[in-house]
């Protein structure tokens, strides 16, 4: 945030009272933002978990494992040759798993 060095200082308690008024004003906003839900709109697009997903398409670009990737052999995430942390009886094991 920029500074005008040009501008009169305030004093504290004007502060004080600015800060007070400024509370004030997001209490009264978040009063007025109150959102209504509609419960049975959001229970049909929530999905169980062991719901029937056979008819569904994923649109996702999958892009096979990079020269400077690994896998993990504790966690199975693919993460980057930075995150290597050794090598366990001659598989890969990434710094979080050894943490």
């Amino acid at each position: 945030m920029a500074t005008d060095y040009d501008a009169p200082r305030k004093t504290d308690e004007e502060l004080n009272e600015e800060s007070i008024e400024e509370l004030k004003a997001r209490r009264v906003d978040k009063a007025a933002s109150a959102v209504d839900v509609d419960e049975t709109e959001a229970a049909e697009n929530l999905e169980l978990p062991g719901a029937d997903l056979s008819n569904e398409e994923f649109s996702v670009r999958v892009q096979p494992q990079q020269a400077d990737e690994f896998t993990c052999s504790r966690c199975f995430l693919v993460h980057h040759r930075s995150q290597l942390e050794k090598m366990v009886k001659g598989q890969p094991v990434c710094k979080e798993c050894l943490a």
